[in-house]
């Protein structure tokens, strides 16, 4: 594939006069093995924007459930047709509600999008959008029946487009059963295996807006928890703009934060320093790590080897003491379904058992109430931990 020769041509060029060492070489195929199956994963079909049409269906359908709606906020410049989102940046944000037809009998994670004769039995499908202003971006979920004091926002990661972003989150709220809408922040990633440095100078770009997000639902006096769910480089950006929430003294914005980060594609250093600069959280944040992440695998070799959280290791006695001093919960979800074929998308299953985590901390609030780590098994029904710090705490 052309795409995947690029990449070769990209990790193994080098200059005539340097001498690779075994170690170098080693990576460099270990690299461009691992860069290809990226490559070949991202191949099939994309959606394009004619998915965020809306669709009529006729009522009742069994093959249907009542839907989802969710709220986007982004700044992603429109596109030229104006019915869609492009990869490039904008500054200010644009707000939208979608709702969703979803199907009833749905394979796993697995999101089918809608073609030029769409399948209510068989897509996820868009059937009514609109416009929203800044102003009544918060009165939109607030005055939600289903409105319960919590606000969820979803932060996407790299190589997302804005409908795959959209489409996700969909398929998440849906499984997790909640019925108060969801916010998507959809980033400019520029939607391509290639866009790695791109997608990490984006979310950098994106910090200010995610903040004025988040310090809009905390102004609320109705809105008393936020949770923020962040995938990948879009967790990177989560922690910058909580950071930034920090510096300027939005303290009880920060006291309403719950964080979940989900495959984190952040250096390890880089995020001791955002924790630091944090300071402490009612909520301590979680961390959904696995070891066999093959796409955090490549962020790390293309950073020099450096380590990154995702991929942290529960059972390693380093990553107690880092829960104990940072007030962390690392939950390893290696057991969860991986539809990518690179154990990165994990955190699309765990929607599906955000269930269970809530019936085991009300159960036993000495687990997933307190700092540690704990191991979700093959079947997300139960939580077991390596180690818990929280009576050292």
């Amino acid at each position: 594939m052309p795409v995947v020769a690029r990449m070769v041509m990209a990790l193994t060029a080098l200059p005539i006069h340097l001498r690779a060492t075994r170690a170098t070489i080693r990576t460099k195929i270990a690299v461009t093995a691992i860069a290809s199956s990226i490559a070949l994963s991202g191949c099939s079909s994309r959606p394009t924007e004619g998915v965020l049409s809306p669709t009529v269906i006729a009522a009742p359908n069994p093959t249907v459930t009542e839907g989802v709606t969710l709220i986007a906020a982004t700044n992603r410049a429109k596109s030229k047709s104006g019915l869609g989102y492009t990869r490039e940046w904008e500054k200010g944000l644009h707000f939208e509600r979608y709702r969703f037809s979803v199907p009833t009998n749905r394979d796993g994670t697995n999101i089918s999008y809608p073609n030029s004769k769409p399948k209510p039995g068989r897509d996820y499908l868009v059937t009514g959008r609109e416009n929203l202003t800044a102003d009544d971006f918060v009165s939109k979920i607030v005055d939600d029946p289903a409105f319960d004091g919590t606000a969820s926002v979803f932060v996407h990661g790299y190589n997302n487009s804005f409908e795959e972003a959209l489409y996700r989150t969909a398929q998440m709220t849906a499984d997790v059963d909640a019925a108060r809408p969801p916010v998507l922040f959809a980033w400019p990633s520029a939607g391509s295996v290639m866009g790695y440095v791109a997608d990490r100078d984006a979310s950098l770009y994106s910090r200010s807006e995610l903040t004025s997000v988040l310090e809009a639902l905390g102004e609320s006096v109705k809105i008393k928890r936020i949770t923020l769910v962040a995938h990948s480089m879009g967790g990177f950006l989560s922690m910058e703009s909580v950071r930034q929430l920090r510096l300027n003294g939005r303290a009880g914005t920060l006291g309403k934060l719950q964080i979940i980060l989900a495959s984190p594609d952040i250096d390890v250093d880089v995020f001791r320093s955002q924790i630091t600069d944090i300071g402490d959280l009612s909520t301590p944040i979680t961390l959904l790590v696995s070891k066999s992440d093959r796409a955090l695998t490549v962020s790390s070799l293309l950073a020099m080897r450096r380590e990154r959280v995702g991929k942290v290791d529960v059972h390693d006695p380093i990553i107690k003491e880092a829960a104990k001093s940072d007030r962390l919960r690392v939950v390893d979800i290696s057991s969860l379904q991986s539809v990518d074929g690179l154990g990165h998308d994990r955190f699309a299953s765990f929607a599906r058992f955000a269930g269970t985590l809530a019936e085991t901390e009300a159960q036993d609030r000495r687990i997933l109430g307190n700092v540690g780590a704990f191991v979700f098994d093959t079947a997300g029904s139960a939580v077991t931990g390596p180690f818990q710090v929280a009576g050292e705490n």
